[in-house]
């Protein structure tokens, strides 16, 4: 199994869309709240290069990026590479 971590906040609904795909795929995941925990948001910034939307998705340490990058890695296949999916 895959480690995914996702840096969500509870109002975002490209967070809700990211964990749907996630979920459609069988795959859990780490949800990491940043709008509870500041250390944490600054955590997100530092590992994401500075970027502040959520999610912010990182996959066995990759960073993907936002929900639209996760969108264009599951329609170009690089999605089912990151997570060992058979084709």
């Amino acid at each position: 199994m895959p480690d995914i971590q996702m840096y969500t906040t509870a109002v975002c609904p490209y967070c809700i869309a990211a964990k749907n795909l996630f979920q459609s795929k069988g795959l859990e995941w780490e949800e990491i709240r940043v709008d509870t925990d500041p250390q944490r948001l600054h955590e997100m910034l530092e590992r994401s290069h500075g970027r502040r939307t959520v999610p912010q998705i990182f996959i066995n340490g990759h960073h993907v990026g936002g929900f639209d990058d996760l969108a264009a890695a599951e329609h170009s296949g690089q999605l089912a590479k990151w997570i060992g999916e058979k084709a």
